[in-house]
């Protein structure tokens, strides 16, 4: 007998077996274990390796595509009225323990670049995956003509399209070549996010959508889902065969596509919106992830139009985020928050017991995330972004002890319905303006820190005499290739000065600063901001801050009469290096040369700004890869692969050059701004202690301030020895204020002038004397050295000691087991190589640059040798 409709207009479900209710492990925990180690790894990102991959594969892969077999399992079972001989709980739990298996080999095997350990893992997820669509298939056969069994049609078409994304995984883990590499991003994330995930999603809601708002669907809900699979099925192709084959037209043509078949299906959805707008988490969550999923797939169809197929490897940090919090993540926990105390059954009191866990702090979460999510996606400064951050993974790690004390409620209230005793059916919550309002404060706060941070532009008073006029002049001023336009502003004694400036340049960040301190924020590309300069009696310049702009040209003159020239700036260069403590307050550089670690090397590096000491008792706020200057050193052997992905967090534009890759450098050097992302693929083909360092104009200032790093790429056949370190010489340049708490950036006159404070070996002068590097009588030691200036020469050198063997710049100066010996390893800037000794007596050797007034700068350390 067919079941009544109800009052609603929903089929009522059929009875169930009792195995369906309750708890049951390999259903219920997997999915929280995946939340509970993206968290983790949320919280530890700066120390995970490859973070932003796996975060979002813990998400996408792991806690989705879980819940994806287990829900889309369960409302088969529901639609189909299948009997429960097909795909019973045994059998599910092997494809489960299946599914977990291949998902955690996979986690595994992509960061440690273990190849057929992730070929292995996507073969076992898939297989997975297929023997769910097997017994979907039987499902739909054995069962009786009904409604809606194009749900599970589309739960059959989302099963065939993970091995095809899964293929796509497989070979990108290979870590092809350009173009392939971004063509095969694209096609990867299309057929998993849109494919696998997204046709299960759209199968879903054609009848969880109304009963989550607890209102009739749409009459036409089952005629628009069958009208649009054929159309998702048809886009996917499209993006597929156009993203393979690098035509970008039709990649976004493929994205809009599939946007129209979402908008057809989605029509299904605005009626019971219109009746029953959400008042609870799960609908409203669901509601916001479908936007999400909309809003990022308009800026991927746009992003790949406009910057083409083989570039979107640059961008895909940014699109994971999108996909993996605003969307993946939304649907995740609004579906759970509705299906987890239904499906444990019990009676309306028991559930709504659950579900009153799950809905503590429902708007606050839903505020956060969102509200967090957008604060993340805008132009904003790092530490604000970070701070943002905080408060959407907060809000999302709630959700895990929320549901967990929600499902101990609902068992406790089923134990206390059966034993006879009353339970509490507390009233559904109604949304809380209070948590609205605490959450956007938050949120404000973050924005206030935003604006703090970025700096307020000021107003000055510069009459010098001159009687206000009461007239404003206000002047359009572009900055654009490391000048202002017009160079000159002439304004009336007297006159209130405004000056509205725009960036038009097409990559750099620049800003406008007067003597007085007024000044704006840092301008990215296409930006503008309005200084209200006062009322101005004198004339005088302004000047772009960021380091270097102001030496290649970016001067602004306001001139007050058209016959008074404007004051010459001051760019004198003030010494410094005395008075200040003898010991150093921060650890030495480890100069120890990393171990080599495979053959596919997966890096990340992360721009930004740091104070740092950079001789005993000085401090610089530096420019750093990864918070330390030099560098971190980067070790593999000729034939190995390297993928860095380089981050921007800092407020200018930066670039990345890596001397041991040989790579054309419009493709790979080009500007990243303030938020961006570039990956740089290189192979390394010949030996070498190798440069890398920022490429970005002026190039002296940029290295001198830190951005340099070196990668060791070893000859074959090299000895082993008893100690391999590396030495990274480098120029400092202090600006005036050299305390920690006020450190300035570099001073680029000096850096033009050649008139370095100190030089050091791995960014901080002297270290190796307060903390020498140790070794041991009769011990055989490597030193690999790179000056990476930018510009002096060195002569590295052992006091007391003979360096018995040097390879310099490719090839040996000087071999092993030979009668020569050599007295320093020469090297011009940008130059390396490594020179081998053996200490036959204990005692303090110095090292030094034998360029003796660098030495005497702090280009000095000390070998201490022991028995």
């Amino acid at each position: 007998m067919a079941p009544a409709p109800d009052p609603r207009g929903l089929t009522a479900p059929p009875a169930r077996p009792q195995q369906a209710r309750g708890s049951w492990g390999l259903r219920d925990r997997p999915g929280v274990l995946w939340l509970v180690l993206a968290v983790l790894v949320a919280l530890a990102h700066p120390w995970v390796p490859d973070a932003v991959w796996l975060l979002t594969h813990l998400v996408l892969l792991g806690a989705m595509t879980h819940s994806a077999m287990v829900w889309s399992t369960h409302f088969a079972v529901t639609i189909l009225k299948s009997p429960p001989t097909i795909d019973d709980r045994r059998v599910q739990s092997r494809r489960l323990l299946l599914l977990l298996v291949g998902t955690t080999m996979v986690v595994v095997g992509v960061p440690t670049t273990w190849w057929p350990l992730t070929l292995a893992g996507a073969v076992t997820v898939s297989t997975a995956v297929g023997w769910h669509a097997v017994q979907l298939v039987r499902r739909l056969r054995r069962a009786l003509p009904g409604r809606f069994r194009v749900t599970v049609r589309f739960y059959v078409a989302a099963a065939a399209c993970l091995p095809v994304g899964a293929t796509f995984g497989v070979l990108l883990a290979r870590q092809p070549a350009d173009p392939w590499h971004g063509r095969l991003l694209a096609a990867h994330v299309a057929t998993m996010a849109l494919g696998w995930l997204g046709l299960t999603m759209t199968g879903t809601l054609v009848t969880l959508w109304p009963t989550m708002l607890r209102t009739r669907m749409d009459d036409r809900a089952e005629r628009l889902a069958r009208q649009s699979l054929p159309v998702f099925l048809v886009a996917l192709l499209v993006i597929d065969a156009t993203a393979l084959a690098g035509l970008a037209v039709g990649t976004a043509a493929g994205i809009v596509l599939w946007l129209a078949a979402l908008a057809w299906w989605g029509r299904a959805l605005a009626a019971p919106l219109r009746r029953r707008p959400p008042r609870e988490l799960g609908p409203a969550s669901v509601g916001l992830a479908l936007l999400w999923l909309a809003g990022g797939l308009v800026a991927a169809a746009v992003t790949v139009a406009t910057r083409g197929v083989d570039d979107l490897g640059d961008l895909a940090g940014r699109i994971a985020a999108v996909v993996a919090a605003g969307f993946g993540l939304q649907l995740l926990t609004g579906a759970l928050s509705h299906l987890v105390p239904s499906v444990l059954g019990g009676g309306p009191s028991v559930v709504r017991a659950g579900q009153r866990w799950l809905e503590k702090g429902a708007v606050a979460r839903l505020t956060l995330v969102n509200g967090g999510l957008l604060v993340c996606l805008l132009p904003v400064p790092s530490t604000v972004r970070v701070v943002a951050s905080v408060l959407v993974l907060l809000a999302f790690a709630a959700f895990v002890p929320l549901m967990l004390r929600g499902i101990r409620a609902a068992v406790a209230a089923r134990r206390a319905l059966v034993a006879g005793e009353p339970v509490e059916t507390p009233e559904r919550p109604a949304w809380s303006l209070g948590q609205l309002a605490a959450a956007t404060s938050a949120l404000a706060l973050v924005v206030a820190v935003a604006g703090v941070l970025a700096g307020p532009a000021a107003s000055s008073d510069l009459t010098a005499g001159a009687a206000p006029t009461g007239e404003t002049t206000t002047v359009r001023v572009e900055a654009k290739d490391m000048a202002f336009h017009p160079s000159t502003i002439d304004v009336p004694a007297g006159d209130r000065l405004v000056v509205e400036l725009v960036n038009t340049d097409d990559e750099d960040t620049h800003d406008l600063v007067l003597p007085s301190g007024a000044h704006t924020k840092r301008l990215a590309p296409g930006d503008s901001a309005t200084l209200d300069v006062g009322v101005v009696g004198a004339s005088t310049e302004g000047w772009c801050s960021v380091v270097g702009h102001r030496r290649m040209g970016m001067v602004l003159t306001i001139r007050v009469g058209s016959d008074e020239p404007a004051p010459a700036a001051d760019h004198t260069h003030v010494a410094h290096g005395s008075g200040h403590d003898a010991a150093a307050t921060s650890p030495a550089y480890d100069a120890t040369l990393p171990p080599v670690r495979g053959r596919v090397h997966r890096v990340d590096l992360t721009i930004d700004e740091t104070v740092l000491e950079v001789a005993p008792g000085v401090w610089q706020r530096r420019w750093t890869f990864d918070g330390q200057a030099p560098g971190p050193v980067l070790r593999g052997r000729v034939g190995d692969r390297f993928v860095v992905t380089v981050h921007n967090a800092a407020e200018m534009t930066h670039s990345i050059d890596f001397h041991a890759g040989e790579r054309a450098p419009d493709e790979v050097m080009g500007a990243i701004p303030p938020g961006g992302s570039l990956v740089y693929r290189f192979t390394a083909r010949r030996a070498g202690i190798w440069m890398y360092h920022c490429s970005t104009m002026p190039m002296s200032s940029h290295i001198a301030a830190g951005l340099a790093g070196a990668v060791v790429i070893e000859p074959p056949g090299l000895a082993p020895v008893d100690h391999e370190w590396v030495l990274v010489g480098s120029e400092t340049f202090l600006g005036e204020d050299t305390t920690r708490a006020g450190a300035d950036e570099v001073d680029d006159a000096a850096v033009a002038a050649e008139e370095p404070d100190h030089v050091a070996f791995n960014g901080r002068a002297f270290q190796y004397d307060t903390e020498p590097l140790r070794a041991r009588v009769g011990e055989r030691v490597r030193v690999w050295v790179l000056d990476a200036g930018p510009n002096r020469p060195m002569a590295f050198h052992v006091v007391g000691e003979q360096l018995d063997a040097t390879w310099n710049e490719g090839a040996w100066t000087l071999r092993p087991g030979t009668s020569g010996g050599a007295q320093v390893l020469p090297l011009l800037p940008a130059q390396g190589g490594f020179a081998e000794l053996t200490f036959d007596e204990p005692g303090r050797f110095p090292f030094v640059n034998h360029v003796m007034v660098d030495a005497e700068r702090g280009q000095h350390g000390v070998v201490e040798v022991t028995r």
